[in-house]
């Protein structure tokens, strides 16, 4: 691939349904993946175990977004014993980071106190949210961002959560395979949509998503913090209250369950 790759370029290759690869964290090349089986999570028929569940509720860890993006996609290329090389190169790091500083690619991060113990990051177009990948350094860190991403990208009217391939791993959240042809029809369905990761002005609205997903849950000023949210709210500029997006554990159950 191009020494001169863009997050443009990159973007476009979302749109159309393909993501890059490296072959390994020391191989500097890129190289693009069109999967003849694609990964989807079902966001209207997202499942979370009981076990999951019950933790969730419990708050084990503070659940941010979009604060520690670079170290997110850093820890998710570092090695580990059960998977000592990464596909995540220097070029990835440094593209999605663009991207993230666009506004396109976001984080979510799980703290125990100060210390950054689990997190996933992926790119966000129309209705569209590409999963990339995720880590863990603490029991279901890893998952809780899960959970919580699929619960910010149900009430932002997301339609679309792509998990690239079949994972065993995930199979406990509902994962389904669909081939190439049918996630590119999806796929042309959610680019359609106009959602939004974070909330949006108060005088904007985000479209309409899937049956049952508000069509401007995130996106017009509210009175009160909703039920579930977090109370970290902070002010438009015309003074109005807007929503934070971040959900408690149980508000993020709460609203998954809502629509699955």
């Amino acid at each position: 691939m191009s020494a001169r790759f863009s997050s443009e370029d990159l973007l476009a290759c979302y749109r159309r349904g393909v993501f890059p690869m490296a072959d390994s964290r020391d191989d500097p090349r890129l190289f693009l993946v069109d999967p003849e089986q694609r990964g989807l999570l079902p966001l209207d028929a997202f499942h979370i175990p009981k076990r999951l569940k019950r933790r969730i509720i419990q708050d084990p860890f503070r659940i941010s977004v979009d604060t520690a993006f670079t170290r997110v996609i850093e820890a998710c290329a570092e090695p580990h014993d059960a998977r000592p090389n990464t596909w995540i190169n220097s070029g990835i790091i440094n593209l999605y980071s663009a991207l993230h500083r666009q506004g396109h690619a976001h984080s979510v991060e799980c703290w125990d106190g100060d210390t950054l113990v689990g997190g996933l990051y992926g790119v966000a177009i129309g209705g569209a949210f590409f999963g990339e990948s995720m880590f863990s350094r603490a029991t279901d860190a890893s998952k809780i961002a899960l959970v919580h991403l699929a619960a910010r990208l149900i009430d932002r009217g997301f339609v679309l959560l792509d998990a690239q391939f079949y994972n065993p791993h995930l199979d406990q959240f509902g994962l389904i395979e669909v081939s190439r042809e049918e996630f590119r029809a999806r796929l042309k369905r959610a680019l359609k949509v106009n959602a939004s990761f974070h909330p949006l002005p108060a005088d904007q609205s985000i479209g309409s998503g899937s049956a049952g997903t508000s069509s401007i849950t995130g996106a017009s000023s509210v009175s009160a913090t909703p039920a579930g949210m977090s109370s970290t709210s902070g002010s438009s500029p015309s003074g109005t209250i807007t929503r934070s997006g971040n959900f408690t554990g149980a508000g993020a159950v709460q609203r998954i369950t809502q629509i699955s």
